[in-house]
């Protein structure tokens, strides 16, 4: 059989089993794995495409649906992967490509698909591409990147920054100019008002679609385009943590032009089967610049721009929380809304909503929020046990060159990409070589799959019993959504209601202390409904009148 009627059958498969008319992606749980610290299959300290293949069965029983793995490409890996320098192979300490068909054979076997992460704003320093476009201003590929004259000896073109500190712009002694950098400086911007720079990226996601991926992550995409003029970015005063101006970055992303190479983008890789799916990374200030990334009524663009406005919230506050879960029901046309959490890019929750105290609930609640409201979900790995953020205490620690350019304002990204926690033994289960190039956390011993697999009431089972409650349970597969209560300061409460008319209540707490809330002027007096799953209390059901919430506790309930 060749592969590409394998692949069109293994997605077909997929789809009837399922039993969606809708598309895969609208109900799915979506699992980022770290490929460097999920699973060390060879003993040399980091993680690796087999160790992801030997763990699908535990992504099956925990209820993933699609797995995202961050960029696995060849790469220099000054920034671990995301620059790349061939976009059409394995990094060997990976695998290899045969490593890389097994493991999408094995997880559609067992009906996970997996997205691979496209990194289409910049490549490598050493890709071909830009060895070339660097040589000389009459290279065939000169214009492949953002090349400009400087305003005299030692002078860059603008005061643009790079988000990863100081200037965005390095020269070039072979061409005489400067090449522009919104990343490090070995991640050279590719200029996508070249044609011949699209097609050759579209070629890139072409590839890898006739090998089988469901779908594409696209890193930065917001920075495709820079402003042509040039003009110096907006400084606002002060400086950031690389002690550089603080600057608008207005004239450096989200510029309009963007959106026509995602319709293109949507419209090529709707030619192949199976709903294939795009997922932006879209940090954007607000829902209606969301919606423009859906392509608004008309759905032309990505299908799951990712929705930061949510889970990346500063602060525990329902208000904002229900006005910006509302804003996802209302204000983006129908589309499917994308909630995240959680990455490698940002501490974990711990580390942003954690108290000290009520950590644990406070990571159940989350989870109930992103489980049961009207979402796609995605998660990131560890997520599931509660993995804490674990940063380096001083700079010889650290790995990332964020923090080593940042130290100490900014002590990089380790603290959310240390090794995957399974079980008590050496390095946690992660790798057999007790040197794991990210220490495992120290709490290892007590935070693992194995231990909180035996414990009932484990974050590991609130999530595990919540994907399965969001499967199998009508209103929350496909219900429509509604607040409730929606004046309470302190509760976070909807429904979700079934196309045969299952209602669903959740109530979440926000609150440090016990918590009572009403929902009967909502949903009828003398109503109860049967406790599916709570955080909090032992109870089999409960009275719309008076629901008993303790400190962050949550509760899914089914009316009767």
């Amino acid at each position: 059989m060749s592969r590409t009627i394998f692949v069109l059958f293994a997605l077909l498969a997929q789809t009837a089993l399922f039993g969606q008319t809708d598309p895969w992606w609208k109900h799915a749980v979506i699992y980022e794995i770290y490929p460097r610290s999920f699973q060390d299959s060879n003993g040399d300290g980091m993680g690796d495409l087999n160790g992801i293949t030997q763990r699908l069965d535990y992504l099956k029983d925990l209820g993933v649906d699609a797995i995202w793995i961050a960029p696995i490409y060849p790469s220099p890996q000054i920034d671990f992967g995301y620059d790349i320098s061939d976009y059409q192979d394995i990094d060997k300490q990976y695998g290899t490509l045969a490593d890389f068909d097994h493991l999408l054979a094995e997880a559609n076997k067992r009906n996970i698909r997996i997205v691979m992460d496209a990194v289409m704003n910049h490549t490598s320093d050493k890709h071909p591409w830009f060895i070339e476009s660097a040589s000389s201003r009459t290279n065939p590929k000169s214009d492949w990147y953002i090349w400009h004259d400087g305003k005299g000896p030692g002078k860059p073109p603008n005061n643009w920054l790079s988000t990863f500190g100081h200037s965005a712009w390095q020269f070039t002694p072979a061409r005489d100019q400067y090449y522009y950098h919104y990343f490090y400086i070995q991640q050279p911007d590719l200029n996508w008002r070249n044609p011949a720079v699209e097609k050759g990226m579209f070629d890139m996601l072409r590839f890898w679609l006739d090998r089988g991926v469901a779908g594409f992550r696209l890193d930065a995409v917001p920075t495709l385009f820079e402003d042509p003029s040039l003009q110096n970015e907006e400084v606002l005063g002060g400086t950031n943590k690389f002690g550089d101006p603080n600057e608008m970055t207005t004239l450096q992303e989200n510029l309009p032009e963007v959106h026509g190479v995602i319709k293109r983008m949507r419209s090529m890789v709707n030619t192949f089967p199976g709903n294939r799916v795009l997922i932006g990374e879209t940090y954007l200030p607000n829902v209606e610049e969301l919606d423009k990334w859906y392509g608004g009524a008309k759905h032309d663009e990505l299908q799951l721009p990712m929705d930061m406005q949510v889970g990346f919230e500063p602060k525990l506050d329902p208000k904002e929380f229900r006005q910006r879960i509302n804003d996802a029901e209302t204000k983006i046309n129908g589309n499917q809304p994308l909630f995240v959490f959680d990455n490698h890019d940002n501490p974990r929750i711990d580390a942003r909503y954690g108290d000290g105290v009520h950590d644990k609930a406070i990571n159940k609640m989350l989870a109930t929020i992103l489980f049961t409201t009207r979402s796609t979900a995605l998660m990131y790995y560890g997520d599931e046990i509660e993995m804490p953020t674990t940063e380096p205490t001083s700079k010889d620690q650290v790995k990332d060159p964020i923090g080593i350019t940042g130290w100490p304002k900014e002590k990089g990204r380790d603290g959310e990409r240390t090794p995957m926690q399974w079980n008590t033994s050496v390095s946690a289960g992660f790798s057999t070589n007790p040197h794991t190039w990210l220490p495992v956390a120290p709490d290892y011993k007590r935070v693992n799959v194995e231990v909180e697999s035996k414990q009932p009431d484990s974050v590991f089972n609130w999530y595990k019993n919540l994907i399965a409650l969001r499967r199998n349970n009508p209103a929350l597969h496909d219900g429509t959504m509604k607040m409730l209560d929606i004046g309470n300061e302190q509760v976070l409460a909807w429904t979700r209601t079934a196309p045969t008319g299952e209602v669903v209540v959740v109530a979440c707490s926000f609150s440090p202390t016990p918590q009572v809330v009403s929902l009967e002027s909502a949903l009828g007096a003398g109503k109860t409904a049967a406790i599916l799953a709570v955080n909090g209390t032992q109870a089999t059901s409960v009275s719309l009148k008076a629901i008993s919430l303790s400190p962050y506790g949550s509760i899914i309930a089914q009316l009767k």
